[in-house]
């Protein structure tokens, strides 16, 4: 059976809540200490349904095994067509394609939506997802040194950028969502 990428649904966050405290408990992909609780993730979805943020995941014989989302770089008007975007694959389907997809969905969906840049902070150390994004045309825009603490150590943070060719007309002021 194939890999499908679809919208998530809320019966989805279970999982999905799975996967990204995995993720906590045990890397560097998030600079989060504590892990979030359901009732978190499913506050976080309601938010992203909201304000028309997509959020995807990967499925594979009835099994989410991914997911990936973007949404606001910075809160000011004038980055409206700029996102920051996230994935995150369950520990036993990394390496298998699965992010590869998603970011395809992500891309995709970007371009569609009229955005022109896509930004990724990305833990330095992270060599396989600096290679993802670099595969789909990011590149590397800054790297913030020792900006955050885990698992006793200092972590840098790698910015990638990836540039579209969209919106075809943008324009000045609120708006765009």
């Amino acid at each position: 059976m194939a890999m499908l990428i679809r919208e998530a649904l809320e019966a989805d966050i279970p999982v999905i809540s799975e996967i990204y405290n995995h993720v906590i408990r045990n890397t560097t992909a998030v600079y989060q200490y504590n892990e979030q609780t359901l009732e978190m993730r499913y506050a976080w979805f309601e938010m992203k349904r909201k304000e028309k943020w997509p959020v995807w995941v990967a499925e594979e014989e009835g099994r989410v095994i991914g997911f990936a989302s973007y949404g606001p770089y910075r809160p000011w008007a004038a980055y409206k067509y700029t996102v920051e975007n996230m994935i995150h694959v369950a520990e036993d389907q990394r390496g298998k394609g699965v992010a590869r997809l998603l970011m395809q969905e992500l891309i995709y969906t970007a371009r569609k939506e009229g955005y022109h840049t896509i930004m990724s902070g990305i833990d330095a150390a992270n060599e396989a997802s600096i290679r993802l994004h670099a595969r789909f045309g990011f590149k590397e825009v800054g790297l913030f040194r020792q900006v955050g603490f885990k698992f006793g150590r200092w972590l840098d943070l790698t910015f990638m950028q990836l540039v579209l060719d969209t919106p075809a007309n943008p324009v000045d002021g609120e708006g765009v969502r």
